[in-house]
């Protein structure tokens, strides 16, 4: 999936995740694709309330090698 952005976030805890989610989206424009990639295992739950309460859409995710990958298109 393409991106506009990406965010490592890997081996940050909660709510750091979050908190650098946010940053990013916030530079971008409504549409673009934010990619995150994290290791908190909260992040999946976390990330797609957030997504969701912020009027945002979380495209798709994926787990690889304990590695969360999340695609969030900005509302």
């Amino acid at each position: 999936m393409n991106a506009n952005k990406v965010l490592d976030a890997k081996g940050l805890a909660c709510p750091m995740p979050i908190v650098k989610t946010k940053k990013a989206i916030n530079e971008m424009q409504s549409g673009e694709v934010l990619e995150i990639h994290a290791t908190d295992k909260g992040a999946k739950s976390d990330l797609t309330a957030w997504a969701k309460s912020g009027g945002h859409e979380l495209l798709d995710h994926i787990e690889e090698n304990n590695v969360f990958t999340f695609w969030i298109k900005k509302g």
